[in-house]
C-alpha cells in the first residue's frame, strides 16, 4: 500500500499540472502547483538513498545547476564601472543623467523583478525531475495513463468550447484563444503540443502490452481502446486548428509507428529522415504564416508575422550580446525596438521562438548552455534507438523532439503543463539503459534466469 501511494505521486502531479498549468500568466492555479512542487522538492532533499543516480541523470542535474547559477548571476548587483560597459546599457546611463542622479549598482538583468519572479516557474519541472530520478515516486505506465487521461479530457473540453454558443463559459482563462479547442490551455498551440506528445506514449503503451505475453483477448481489447484514443487525439488536432499541430502531426505519427513495428531497424533510417523532412517543411510553413492567435486577438499593425517578430528579436539580441538583457525581460526589451508608428493596443508577449527569446535574455552564456543541453539530449536519444528495446524511452525522445521543434515557432515550455511533461520525458530518458550500457556492465538482457 505504501509503495502504491509513493508510485502515484508523480503521475498524480503530472495530471494536476495538465489540468491546472495550461496558462503562462501567474494565477492561483500555478501558485498551487508551485507550492506542491516545494513539498516534493523538500521531500527529495530529506530522503535518504544509497542508490547512485545514472550517469545521464547526473549530467542532467549538472546542466540544471548551471542554468540556476546563470539566473542567479544575472541578479548580482554590479558597480557602475562594470555595468555601464555592458552592451545596451547606454539608455539607462542617459536616464540617470537626465534625472541628475548618481549611477547605482545594477545587475545584468534590465528587469531584475521579472527575473526573480521567473524562478518559481522552474519549481514544477524540477519537482517532476526529483520525483522520478531521486524519489522513484512513479510507475511509468501510470505516468502514461495520467498523460492520456489529461489529453482525452482536454479534447472533450475543447469539443465543448467549439460547439457551444458564442461565449467564454467553457474556457479556463480570461485571456485565451476563444473560438478554438484549447482544452485546459489558454493557447491553442500549447494544447496541440499535448496532443502530439501523447501519440508516442500511446504507441509505447501498446508496444509494452504486446510484449507482456498477456492473453490475446485482453491484448486485442487494449489494442481496440488504443485505436479509439488515436481517433480522439486526431479529432482533437482537427478541432484545435493549430498550424503547429497540423505541421508536426504526420512526422510524430511516423516516428511513433517505429515503436510498434517489429524489426524497426530496417525501416528506422528512412522513416526518421522522412519525418525530419516533413517536420522541417511543416515548421517552415508555420513560420511564414501570420500570427492569428497572439493573446487571443488578431494582430493588424505592430504584429504582422512571426518573421517580423523574429527579426525584431534578433536585432535586440545582437544589441545586448553577449550577456543578454536578463531572463524575463523580453516584453520590456522588445518594446524598445518596435516601430512606434505601428504600435497599438496589441503587444508582443513572447518571441514565438523560444531559442531567439533565450538568446536575447541570456546572451552567449545561455546559448552555450542550450547547446550543451541539446548535445546531451541528442546523444541520449541516439542511445534510445540503438540500444535495447525501451519503448517508453523512445517515446520520450520523440515527445522531446516534438516540443523542441515546436519551440522554434512558439513558447510551449513557458507553461507549467508542458514544462512538467518535458521534465518527465527527460527523466525517463535519463533512467533508461541501452544494450550497450548493459553489455559494458556485464549484464545480459534476458527473460529467464541463468544459472552458471
Amino acid at each position: 500500500m505504501r509503495d502504491t501511494l509513493r508510485q502515484s505521486v508523480a503521475p498524480l502531479y503530472l495530471l494536476l499540472c495538465l489540468v491546472l498549468g495550461g496558462g503562462a500568466a501567474g494565477t492561483w492555479r500555478n501558485l498551487a502547483l508551485q507550492l506542491i512542487a516545494i513539498v516534493i522538492l523538500a521531500w527529495a532533499a530529506i530522503e535518504r538513498s544509497d542508490e547512485r543516480l545514472p550517469r545521464a541523470a547526473r549530467q542532467l542535474g549538472l546542466i540544471v545547476l548551471l542554468a540556476l547559477l546563470l539566473l542567479a548571476l544575472q541578479l548580482v548587483p554590479l558597480p557602475p564601472a562594470i555595468w555601464t560597459t555592458l552592451p545596451g546599457r547606454q539608455t539607462l546611463v542617459e536616464g540617470y543623467q537626465i534625472l541628475g542622479q548618481e549611477l547605482p549598482w545594477l545587475p545584468i538583468s534590465l528587469t531584475p523583478h521579472t527575473t526573480l519572479s521567473a524562478l518559481p516557474w522552474l519549481l514544477p519541472p524540477l519537482a517532476m525531475l526529483a520525483a522520478i530520478l531521486r524519489l522513484k515516486a512513479y510507475r511509468t505506465s501510470w505516468l502514461v495513463v495520467a498523460l492520456l487521461a489529461g489529453t482525452i479530457f482536454g479534447v472533450l473540453l475543447g469539443a465543448l468550447q467549439v460547439s457551444s454558443s458564442p461565449g467564454t463559459q467553457w474556457y479556463l482563462y480570461r485571456i485565451a484563444n476563444f473560438g478554438f479547442a484549447t482544452g485546459f490551455f489558454a493557447n491553442k498551440n500549447h494544447m496541440a503540443t499535448l496532443l502530439l506528445v501523447s501519440l508516442p506514449f500511446l504507441a509505447a503503451l501498446l508496444a509494452r502490452a504486446r510484449e507482456s505475453r498477456m492473453k490475446p483477448q485482453r491484448y486485442y481489447s487494449i489494442l481496440a481502446a488504443g485505436g479509439g484514443i488515436v481517433v480522439v487525439i486526431l479529432m482533437g488536432i482537427v478541432l484545435n486548428q493549430s498550424q503547429a499541430g497540423w505541421g508536426l502531426a504526420l512526422p510524430v505519427l511516423l516516428a511513433s509507428s517505429l515503436i510498434l513495428i517489429k524489426g524497426w531497424a530496417r525501416a528506422a533510417g528512412g522513416v526518421l529522415v522522412l519525418a525530419a523532412g516533413l517536420a522541417a517543411a511543416g515548421l517552415l510553413i508555420l513560420f511564414i504564416a501570420p500570427v492569428h492567435d497572439l493573446l487571443g486577438v488578431r494582430a493588424e499593425t505592430s504584429v504582422q508575422t512571426r518573421m517580423e517578430i523574429s527579426s525584431t528579436t534578433t536585432r535586440a539580441a545582437l544589441e545586448y550580446a553577449p550577456v543578454g538583457s536578463g531572463f524575463g525581460s523580453f516584453v520590456e526589451t522588445y518594446r524598445m525596438f518596435e516601430d512606434p508608428a505601428r504600435v497599438d493596443t496589441t503587444y508582443v508577449n513572447h518571441a514565438h521562438n523560444d531559442y531567439l527569446e533565450l538568446l536575447l535574455e541570456t546572451g552567449l552564456p545561455g546559448l552555450i548552455l542550450l547547446l550543451l543541453f541539446l548535445a546531451w539530449w541528442a546523444s541520449l536519444a541516439v542511445r534510445q534507438w540503438r540500444g535495447a528495446a525501451d519503448a517508453y524511452g523512445r517515446a520520450a525522445s520523440i515527445a522531446c523532439a516534438a516540443i523542441l521543434a515546436h519551440s522554434f515557432v512558439d513558447y510551449p515550455l513557458r507553461t507549467a503543463a508542458i514544462a512538467v511533461l518535458f521534465a518527465m520525458c527527460l527523466a525517463l530518458m535519463a533512467q533508461s539503459r541501452s544494450v550497450g550500457s548493459l553489455k559494458r556492465s556485464g549484464l545480459h538482457e534476458t527473460r529467464h534466469l541463468e544459472i552458471r
